[in-house]
């Protein structure tokens, strides 16, 4: 007669389970972090996978059994500091105390991040190059641009709420949040350029928090 075992022996099946998925999930985490400090100083199209790997710690047929493609993984490393960028800045614009004071909040929050993140910028913004976009899928694209495109309803949705309030005039609040995103965008990648800093005659810093209060101006009601 076969005695039952208590579910010990289901406990363990699952326990093992587990652990299988934990270290499957240790070695996902390590092989984007060995990407994105890859990606981020070399570019998608000079990144090395074989580099990838080693920094990982792990064989490349492994890193191909996660990813199936080096463009995937370039995916991947957008997609998980997106989604941090993104929920980041939702937490950042809770604290203010009316609409003006959201826009400076979230414009704030921008500026810094480039600050401190300037290669995680550069990753989104060579997609942009040509040269770039010719190897890379679709995916890649609507990828980066879905991001950016939540992120612009995120200001959308503050200069919406400020024109219920009548703090802001009568306005579209997408075309608005989007001018907003554009010159924000395109005053950082002055700094690219000796000839549009020198143009600029004020620090980066200084524009940018100038070019938000003109901004805000003309929304006043």
């Amino acid at each position: 007669m076969i005695l039952p075992d208590g579910g010990g022996g289901a406990r363990s099946t699952e326990e093992q389970a587990q652990r299988r998925a934990e270290k499957k999930q240790i070695s996902r985490q390590k092989i984007l972090d060995a990407a994105r400090e890859v990606f981020f100083r070399d570019g998608f199209m000079a990144a090395n996978l074989d580099e990838v790997a080693q920094k990982a710690g792990v064989a490349k047929g492994t890193l191909y059994r996660y990813f199936d493609s080096k463009a995937e993984l370039y995916v991947a490393v957008l997609a998980h500091n997106g989604e941090i960028f993104k929920q980041r800045m939702r937490e950042t614009v809770g604290g203010g105390r009316d609409s003006a004071e959201r826009v400076r909040l979230v414009s704030k929050f921008y500026f810094d991040h480039w600050i401190r993140n300037y290669d995680y910028f550069q990753i989104f913004w060579a997609i942009e190059n040509q040269a770039v976009i010719g190897e890379l899928p679709n995916g890649v694209l609507e990828k980066v641009a879905n991001l950016w495109e939540e992120c612009i309803e995120i200001v959308a949705e503050i200069v919406s709420e400020g024109v219920e309030r009548g703090e802001f005039i009568a306005c579209d609040a997408w075309e608005v949040a989007n001018i907003l995103w554009t010159v924000a965008n395109g005053l950082i990648q002055t700094e690219k350029s000796a000839t549009r800093r020198s143009l600029r005659r004020v620090s980066l810093e200084q524009a940018f928090d100038d070019a938000v209060e003109l901004f805000l101006r003309g929304l006043a009601a």
